[in-house]
């Protein structure tokens, strides 16, 4: 068996040579390699950096302001905390602190309740390690009435050979009775400068609110501790008066 193969060789090396086939391949390959591509598409740069649109830049502008007052706000918020913390406990007795909102003290809150029962407060004084003071209360208790105002006086002494700035903070036990011990007059959270070796006596005027006896939580309450703490005192770098540590 046989194959013819062979007999085709000679038809197609005729076929390649015939001009019209063998022109127009090689008029697409002549085109093929002068047409040049197309440029390639980048991102519009200006100065080397992409150049972005109007509205673009606009929200990019809303975006960094937006960012910086909020940096700001919580800046604020946070270098008045101590003082915002400060004044809600003056002003409602959270957290042990003796109301001194000057706005309830109206005349009918200083009518002493007859007949309600005595209530025997007492007082105590520290001071922080950092402070070369003593600070003690010239009374031990004294015994009011709600609506009942009274005096008391603490001393303290700068037992050092230098002046030393002080700050007391207070609170009231038990809690739940600071919301009804006002102080009219005291010397809590200011500055008391003490020359070295110099001694002082510090009032607190106060009363508690008459509404202590008719308030049913009350009731079992029969002494109220007033306690000062004395610490040594500095300005921080915004001028504000802060407890040192040593």
């Amino acid at each position: 068996m046989s194959f013819r193969i062979p007999s085709l060789i000679p038809r197609l090396s005729a076929f390649a040579r015939t001009p019209h086939v063998a022109r127009p391949l090689r008029s697409a390959v002549r085109h093929a390699s002068t047409t040049p591509p197309p440029p390639p598409r980048f991102p519009n740069f200006a100065n080397g950096r992409p150049r972005m649109s109007a509205e673009q830049a606009k929200n990019n502008e809303s975006f960094i302001y937006y960012t910086l007052s909020v940096f700001i706000g919580a800046f604020g918020v946070t270098y008045a905390a101590v003082p915002l913390y400060r004044l809600l406990c003056q002003t409602t007795g959270f957290a042990g602190t003796p109301n001194t909102d000057a706005s309830r003290f109206t005349p009918d809150k200083l009518i002493p309740v007859k007949d309600a029962k005595r209530i025997k407060v007492t007082f105590v004084g520290t001071v922080s390690d950092a402070l070369q003071w003593t600070f003690t209360p010239q009374q031990r208790e004294v015994h009011v009435l709600p609506g009942e105002t009274a005096l008391a006086f603490f001393t303290a002494t700068n037992r050092s050979s230098e002046d030393i700035i002080g700050i007391a903070t207070y609170n009231v036990n038990p809690q739940q009775a600071a919301q009804y011990f006002s102080k009219i007059q005291c010397f809590c959270f200011e500055e008391q400068r003490l020359l070295a070796g110099e001694t002082i006596d510090m009032p607190i005027f106060f009363f508690i609110d008459p509404d202590f006896a008719d308030d049913p939580l009350m009731k079992d309450i029969r002494t109220v501790t007033l306690s000062y703490t004395f610490f040594k005192a500095r300005y921080d770098n915004h001028g504000m008066l802060v407890p040192a540590t040593n």
